[in-house]
């Protein structure tokens, strides 16, 4: 049996090109936040990491709070149970 995980009670959402998605929107939202900081406006690039940090962890985890709360699943499951590409 595998070890619990913070997320091993939760179906995962979050699969294929939402996926993938996420992560390229993270990366622009990291890129904001390094522009941000070194041009001075801290708030803006804080908030903008923030951002990033959680479509990074989205994808990471394949899974969103968001999109379960509205029943919204972009990851179909094979018969094995793994998420796999839409």
């Amino acid at each position: 049996m595998s070890e619990p995980t913070l997320f091993s009670g939760r179906e995962k959402n979050v699969g294929g090109y939402d996926r993938l998605a996420r992560v390229v929107v993270g990366l622009v939202f990291a890129g904001f936040a390094i522009v941000a900081f070194t041009g001075g406006a801290v708030l803006i690039g804080a908030l903008s990491l923030v951002v990033a940090t959680g479509l990074f962890v989205n994808a990471a985890t394949q899974f969103c709070g968001i999109n379960a709360v509205l029943g919204i699943d972009t990851c179909s499951a094979n018969a094995d149970g793994k998420c796999q590409k839409n």
